[in-house]
This record gives structure tokens, sequence and C-alpha cells, in this order.
């Protein structure tokens, strides 16, 4: 590590990343600065690209901390600077098209912190496969009033349908107030099918425990329970990536957990400070992830189709989807005078 100019050069994957300001504090409640962030990566390099190496991944950048202003940048330009910067074209749901920055290496996480980037939101495919989606992201969401026991809950039901199914499954933290729980899956299956069995996931775990869990896309019909987001699926939808640090004032980690520690796990503990420690004390909680066959899932969702059920709403900025119901919510869907 070189310093002149209140510049930091870190020798990392074989480049030299530059870290500008140092020593600008990114958390005013903590202290932790940039380089700090920088070395909290560092720490976590080996599990961080088992988790997205290779993958797309949109910045959100704070480039005065968590306190000052954000926007997402999804197109990266490599300069003569950092010609090395390896981009890949990734498309948005009207067909819009840019060129994303890949993780290919910690150089490359390095240098996105360099520019303010605290965490990084992940593209459910390879740069190397586009055409496949290899994750099922299935996102356990907290409506209005539920607390993070539900969630717990909610992940443990989530884990017995899996298991019931013969899905191998892995969660985290979302670094807020959620849990998402991953399915590495074989590359052999596009986005639309992906978030089809994400539907039907979220449709048979509300069956299960409709106490608890609900699939409904509107927020009006959901009440106190968990929502599970199947839309999380959707094609070139980016989800906040494992170990990746949130931009709150406790620098929350997006941080993996093993299924046994889902009784205790408390989110607020996970932070930038203690997810390395943990990480060098226990090992990665996802060291064990292989791809997975996603047809049992995909057997939930015919089983739906075949008893009547049509798509579930997909998010407003995508185009109208192939059987897909009245996009509207139904408070405020107009109703059919009666005899017609």
């Amino acid at each position: 590590m070189a310093k002149a100019d209140d510049v930091e050069v870190l020798a990392v994957a074989g480049r030299s990343v530059r870290i500008t300001s140092p020593g600008k504090v990114f958390f005013p409640e903590r202290g932790d600065t940039k380089l700090d962030l920088a070395r909290y990566y560092l720490a976590v390099a080996e599990p961080l690209m088992a988790a997205m190496g290779g993958r797309p991944v949109l910045l959100q950048r704070f480039p005065n901390g968590v306190g000052g202003s954000s926007f997402f940048q999804k197109r990266v330009t490599p300069t003569k600077a950092d010609p090395w910067l390896t981009t890949t074209v990734v498309s948005t749901p009207n067909g819009t098209t840019s060129n994303a920055l890949v993780a290919v290496d910690l150089a490359h996480v390095l240098w996105a912190v360099n520019m303010g980037c605290l965490g990084f939101h992940v593209w459910p495919n390879t740069a190397a496969d586009p055409a496949h989606a290899d994750e099922l992201r299935v996102d356990l969401d907290p409506s209005p009033g539920v607390t993070f026991t539900m969630i717990r809950e909610a992940a443990a039901e989530t884990k017995a349908l899996l298991d019931e199914l013969g899905v191998a499954s892995f969660p985290k933290t979302t670094g807020s107030r959620g849990i998402h729980v991953y399915v590495r899956l074989l590359p052999r299956w596009d986005g639309v099918e992906v978030r089809s069995a994400a539907v039907a996931v979220a449709r048979e775990l509300e069956r299960r425990r409709p106490d608890l869990m609900t699939a409904a896309w509107w927020k009006e019909e959901r009440g106190s329970r968990v929502f599970v987001d199947f839309n999380q699926n959707a094609p070139h939808k980016t989800v906040f990536g494992a170990w990746s640090v949130r931009a709150n004032p406790h620098g929350q980690v997006s941080a993996p957990f093993p299924w046994s520690e889902l009784a205790a796990i408390e989110p607020r503990d996970l932070t930038l400070a203690t997810v390395p420690t943990r990480l060098a004390e226990h090992g990665d909680p996802w060291a064990a992830m292989t791809p997975q066959d996603l047809t049992p899932l995909l057997a939930l969702h015919e089983r739906d189709r075949a008893n009547g059920l049509v798509d579930a709403p997909w998010p407003p900025v995508y185009p109208k989807m192939p059987g897909e119901p009245p996009r509207v919510a139904p408070s405020r869907a107009k109703k059919v005078p009666e005899g017609e």
C-alpha cells in the first residue's frame, strides 16, 4: 500500500487501485471512512467474488457518504486512467441498453468503492451467459407492522418448502429489515421462467401460512404480513448483493448466514466492522452453494396454471406481458355492472 497526496494505492488482483480522499468519513455515526470501506471488501473478498464474480452490477453512489445525496449509475466507461475496466451490455425492461460494470475481480469492486459506491445491486446472470438467470431470489419483504421475528418465521417456512422439493437454499439478511433466500440454479432457464417459479413459490407459501405470508402484489391487500416479492426475479431485475454494505448509519451488511443461526440472527449486529470477524471465525455460510434444478418449482407453476390461475402482475416499468391480469389495484378497478 502506497500513499501520496491524500491517495491510497491498493495492490489487488494484479492492479493498482487508487482510493482518493481515503480519510473521508462515509459513516458519520460510526466514523468509518472510505478506506475502511475498501478494507472491508478486501476482508470479505473470497465469498464476495463467489457470490457476484462475473456478474453485471448496478452502482448506487454516495460521493459524500451515507448522509449525502446518492444516485444510481448503470453506465460505466473505461477511462484513460483505468482502461482495464470490464463492462457488458445490459438491458432495461423497456429495451434500453447500457454498458454496466462487471464484477470481474476485487479491483473492479474497489474501483467502484473509490467512486463512492457502498454496495452493489447484482444481476441474476453472469456477463458470459446473459440469456440464463442462474439465481432465484426469494425476497421476504416486511409490510408495515411486520416484525423481524415474523421475517424469521417466514424464512423458516420458505426453507421447509424448498427442502420438501429437494432444492437447497441459502439465506442472507438484506442489510435492512428483511431476509433474502437464494437458490443457485443450473443455467438452463431464462428470467421469465425463473420469475414464474418465484410466483408459484410465493403463492404456495401463502396457501400454507396465510396468516403470516402473502403473494399479493397490491399493498392494499397485504395487511401486516410478510410479502414474498416474486417480482425481484423479473428479467433484468437487480437485487442488493451478498456481502454488500448498506447506506445506513450503522453500516449494516447484507450478510449471508447459516440456517442454524436463523432464530438468533440480528441485522443490526452485522456491520462492516463485525462481519469480517464472523467470516474469519466461521467461514463462508454459502460455501456449499451448488446449482439446483428449477424443475420442481416450475411444476408448482404448471399446477397453478392447470387450476386456472393466471400470471401475477408485473412491475409498472415492464411492458404488458402475455397472460398478465389487468395492472390496476383492486380498489381502482372498474366494477362490472350487475347482469353483465
